[in-house]
């Protein structure tokens, strides 16, 4: 008998830090000997968004019940009483569904702009609830003028599956304090950009972006000025005056074929249900003009149907699970290019997956922060250094059957732009690296992974003044074995890693740090092929999430015993 019984289910909908509410654990007394109809809702450790004091004002963004793919389409206006610049966003969403259903990928844009990409939890007989926040300051542009809106859960209800799912998403603006103090680096009025072209006149600090902090927020001296969208045929015309460029990229694989659990595909001659010319080794490339401009390891997503076993992901979800974090590229070396007035294309691709098969999503965001003091700025492409992109996956059959992975890319791009402030120069190195042995037996009634992906990244900017350079370590980790018994009793063991370490030195000298480490393990065992009150399903599930830093440090460990919540311990 095949274990691939359902990895996940999420059905393909066209596609930065969570907090789930709950209650207080329960005593020992509390815990049943297996899953009864109703379980705790859905909680993380991630650190909760922090909210500034003073005043503030909300605006309902979507307000839908999914039952289907029919996206909720609607229009947002700017919030009235907070003005139009915040010093910080929250974007909420809260959910409650009932009944059966799978997990569901979802997405939330603004004007086009994806500012939201979430997962579902796979819901009790009697109904569970949770809510998710995400800092969406970034993307205030977008807000300061009024939009269309467009949400979609896609979701299917029948007789079978009977979930429908209620959503509510809320946007809270926090009121800016006012400037005070005189304009500084103003350049003669000559040559000063337009006003269709020029940010609004605010004392400016270096834009840094995607660097936590020890509460789990990107540290951004400033929120960029202008959030765009690819235009037809992927092209992006930035404005001439851009002096920093990032391009987020919210890059999943779903839609319930073999790209959802892409990790887990083998090459073409291994008897396995899931097959790739080459393996698991995946890759987001994003090109300039035809030219390599950015390279990432996609984050191994785990939905809450994964790994054949919903009793893992019941009360708590895998990292990211409900909310997705963009890929982020740094696209400043190519800021003398893409400055000329010209569309030029945009392109993003995935590495490894089999030609003309579909599973991936990719939409993109452009962020750009403008020099105030320059109607154009000028600038040159000075390096891109592409490296081979090596790997190999070699199948060894047996009755044990075995995939070894390995597989890597390097990329350097440099370029300068000459702003109002003198020449600076951004270089941009990017090393990735995966690892993986993949063990199945005849079947797939023993199924086991060992996977781990890096990420490394460096970011210089060298201009007036000391240079200063940002390194990122990226490390994913996956390891998990299902068992498929005799007895039709499929167990599941797994452990999820998704860390950071991150520092920002000047001159040599360390200026900021952080170190995130989320690790989620679980173990869950249910019979198969009987209805579901027969499964006799029990569970044990856990997550330690630590982010800790130059400011500040979260830590909390979440327990679970058969969908009773019996730990919430936090503490630095």
């Amino acid at each position: 008998m095949k274990r691939r019984i359902i990895m996940s289910m999420l059905t393909g909908a066209t596609l930065l830090v969570s907090t789930l509410l709950g209650a207080a654990p329960a005593q020992g007394a509390d815990v049943p000997v297996e899953f009864g109809s109703d379980w705790h809702d859905p909680v993380t450790a991630a650190p909760p968004v922090d909210r500034p004091s003073g005043r503030s004002c909300q605006v309902t963004v979507a307000e839908a019940r999914f039952r289907d793919f029919t996206p909720y389409r609607g229009t947002y206006a700017p919030p009235d009483g907070c003005g139009d610049r915040w010093s910080k966003v929250v974007l909420r969403l809260d959910g409650n569904v009932k009944g059966r259903q799978f997990d569901r990928l979802g997405y939330l844009h603004l004007g086009g702009v994806e500012i939201f990409r979430t997962s579902t939890p796979e819901p009790s007989p009697d109904g569970i609830e949770w809510s998710v926040e995400k800092d969406v300051t970034r993307y205030s542009d977008t807000f300061r003028t009024g939009q269309d809106v467009e949400m979609l859960i896609g979701n299917v209800v029948d007789d079978t599956y009977t979930g429908v799912i209620d959503v509510k998403v809320t946007l809270t603006f926090y009121a800016a304090k006012p400037v005070t103090g005189p304009a500084t680096n103003r350049a003669p009025a000559a040559d000063r950009a337009p006003a269709a072209d020029r940010a609004p006149a605010t004392n400016r600090a270096p834009a840094t972006v995607g660097v936590p902090t020890a509460v789990g927020t990107p540290l951004t001296a400033r929120t960029p000025d202008r959030v765009l969208t690819l235009g037809e045929g992927g092209t992006l015309t930035t404005p001439r005056n851009s002096e920093r460029i990032v391009a987020e990229v919210y890059a999943t694989g779903s839609g319930g074929g073999c790209e959802e659990y892409w990790y887990l595909s083998v090459p073409e001659e291994a008897p396995y249900s899931c097959r790739a010319d080459d393996g698991p080794y995946r890759e987001v490339q994003v090109t300039v003009d035809g030219r390599p401009a950015g390279i990432a390891a996609p984050f191994p997503n785990v939905w809450t149907g994964g790994w054949s076993n919903p009793f893992l992901w019941y009360v708590i979800p895998g990292p990211r699970a409900f909310d997705v974090t963009p890929i982020e590229y740094d696209l400043t070396p190519f800021a003398g290019i893409l400055n000329d007035g010209r569309p030029h294309r945009v392109d993003v691709s995935v590495v490894g997956v089999p030609e003309g098969q579909s599973g991936w999503s990719a939409p993109v965001n452009v962020l750009v922060w403008q020099d105030t003091g320059k109607a154009v700025v000028g600038g040159k492409l000075l390096t891109r250094d592409v490296g081979d992109l090596t790997g190999s996956s070699d199948y060894t059959p047996g009755t044990e059957h075995r995939v070894d992975t390995r597989g890597g890319h390097r990329l350097t791009v440099a370029g300068y732009v000459d702003t109002s402030h003198g020449r600076v120069t951004t270089t941009v190195t990017r090393r990735l690296a995966h690892t993986s042995t993949h063990r199945w037996t005849d079947g797939e009634s023993v199924d086991s992974l060992d996977a781990i992906w890096t990420d490394d990244a460096s970011v210089t900017v060298d201009g007036r003044g000391p240079a200063t350079t940002t390194r990122t370590q990226r490390t994913y980790t996956m390891n998990g074995t299902t068992t498929l018994g005799a007895d039709d009793r499929l167990r599941t063991v797994l452990t999820l890693g998704d860390r950071a370490d991150a520092v920002t030195t000047r001159n040599g000298r360390r200026t900021a740090w952080s170190r995130l480490d989320d690790t989620y393990t679980g173990d869950a065992t249910f019979t198969v092929n009987v209805p579901r009150d027969q499964r006799h399903a029990v569970g044990t599930t856990s997550e330690r999430y630590r982010l800790y830093g130059s400011s500040g440090c979260h830590d909390r460990r979440l327990t679970t015993v058969q969908g009773v919540l019996t730990e919430d311990r936090a503490g630095c």
